[in-house]
């Protein structure tokens, strides 16, 4: 499954960097109900939703050429449109009242089918970057942040130094650090979704 959502995603990225529109409309089509569910789902207004699909879309076609193959378009289009949402609910929230009330509802509620569907384009992608690393690094990054082992547990399980282990765990993250960077995704994103 994962080599056909690649696929697809390296095939519509290569036809959007060569300025394809057929390519640029499947991504629309593919996408814009989702950014919208995500815009209204902070912004409660629907002309502002659109506006934040047509943004998010806009940027993606003016830096076509800087998309990566090797990443997949969900992360990348979820992280730019919550930009465009934020700087729309910071324009909109002028006053410190309006402010709260926006944190308010935007905070304790979450959308559970979005956060699910980039909780899995981010699985995914850290997956892929994961399986580039050296075998040690892997091993060591799997066992802190999937199994919730401490640096002396991990030590002991593979019979090496707390010191190698905290100098694995640093490499695996300034890895993904990169890549997620590279990716334009968040960083500590996708840290809040590897600790659940």
């Amino acid at each position: 499954m994962e080599s056909v959502i690649k696929s697809v995603d390296w095939n519509l990225i290569i036809r959007l960097r060569d300025g394809d529109e057929s390519a640029f409309r499947e991504v629309f089509d593919q996408y814009s109900q989702k950014i919208y569910g995500l815009a209204y789902h902070f912004l409660k207004n629907r002309e502002q939703s659109k506006e934040v699909v047509q943004e998010t879309m806009l940027r993606l076609w003016e830096h076509r050429l800087q998309l990566n193959s090797e990443y997949p378009l969900a992360p990348w289009l979820y992280t730019i449109a919550r930009r465009v949402t934020l700087n729309m609910l910071r324009q909109t929230a002028t006053s410190q009242a309006a402010r709260k009330k926006l944190w308010l509802t935007m905070h304790p509620e979450h959308n559970e089918t979005e956060e699910a569907i980039l909780a899995a384009d981010l699985e995914r992608l850290t997956s892929h970057i994961l399986n580039t690393l050296p075998v040690q690094q892997q091993m060591v990054f799997r066992l802190s942040r999937f199994e919730g082992l401490t640096y002396e547990e991990i030590a002991a399980r593979m019979n090496i130094s707390v010191h190698t282990v905290k100098y694995h765990l640093t490499g695996a993250l300034k890895t993904l650090r990169a890549c997620f960077n590279q990716a334009e995704i968040l960083f500590p994103l996708l840290l809040l979704f590897l600790s659940k």
